[in-house]
């Protein structure tokens, strides 16, 4: 593995990039871009798929979302669907000046809200031939779902507005959490939803724990969330081969597994697959040993059939 950068208009995109054992630069290899969770950075479940794709002789490269780990970008801990989809085509770029990359042969594999957004930019980058997601979310159903009511969603967009006006004059920059920040804080708030409980023990503790997932959100970039839609027009421009794996175990708040099944539903792609792991949480599929190997085997005979 060897930490490079990319850019994205005028700034820097940090990213690791797995090679395969006995890499020779003389050869060509086929590439996967592995982007990782929302909140999360390449340190954590997208260096775990990355090198165990790198194993299996694909170039892999992981890499921070601008303006969150070591990317730059304008501002951060920015949650923005645009710059999120932008970072996967600067990558394809990155990755077609590397003599020992295949063009024909650009992959990717996005986990959790990375394999929304990964989706998303597969339907326009068609540089990427085959579509990977592990519990994949849509970033845009989530914000819209956070209260079910119409008036709720306008009341904090309208609350998100305010806030850009108060920055505008100078306000310091409001900076939120995307969960609670530790397990104490989890429970005298009473949550017992799954994926928030797991989310909190893999984010606040050594599990999962990274300098570059610091659990930071701007708040006012949360606006471009509420009209996002990771699938839209995913029925006429996902062509590509489709590989989701979900979990199959107790579904929680992100909702990655009717998600799952939605794309899969929606997409025009001729060769597609759904792969449930049978009792595997959200985050198991993060980093439990055995799910992840569920997961990685069958993403082994996805990618090396269709790149």
């Amino acid at each position: 593995m060897k930490s490079v950068t990319f850019k994205n208009k005028t700034w820097d995109v940090a990213a690791n990039l797995h090679l395969p054992a006995g890499f020779d630069e003389a050869k060509k290899y086929p590439a996967i871009v592995v982007a990782h969770p929302i909140s999360s950075c390449k340190e954590q479940t997208a260096a775990i798929y990355a090198a165990k794709l790198a194993e299996l002789g694909n170039v892999c490269l992981a890499f921070d979302a601008s303006t969150q780990g070591a990317s730059g970008g304008p501002g951060r801990y920015l949650e923005d669907p645009a710059t999120r989809v932008e970072d996967f085509r600067c990558a394809a770029d990155y990755l077609v000046t590397l003599p020992y990359v295949d063009e024909n042969r650009i992959g990717v594999l996005g986990i959790c809200g990375g394999g929304g957004y990964a989706v998303n930019a597969a339907m326009t980058e068609r540089r990427f031939k085959a579509v990977g997601t592990i519990v994949g979310a849509n970033y845009g159903r989530l914000c819209r779902e956070g209260d079910l009511s119409a008036d709720a969603a306008i009341k904090a967009l309208e609350g998100i507005g305010a806030q850009r006006t108060a920055e505008a004059r100078g306000a310091e920059t409001a900076i939120a959490t995307y969960i609670p920040q530790s397990k104490a804080q989890l429970d005298s708030y009473g949550i017992t939803d799954v994926d928030v409980v797991e989310a909190v023990d893999y984010y606040t503790t050594p599990r999962g724990q990274q300098p570059g997932s610091p659990n930071k959100l701007n708040v006012a970039s949360t606006g471009a969330g509420f009209t996002f839609d990771a699938f839209h027009l995913a029925e006429k421009l996902l062509t590509q081969p489709l590989q989701i794996v979900v979990g199959g175990g107790q579904a929680g708040a992100f909702g990655s597994y009717r998600d799952g099944f939605e794309l899969f539903n929606k997409a025009a792609s001729k060769v597609k697959n759904i792969h449930v792991v049978p009792d595997a949480t959200h985050y198991d599929l993060y980093d439990k040993p055995e799910c992840v190997e569920q997961a990685v085997d069958r993403l082994k005979a996805f990618y090396a059939e269709n790149l």
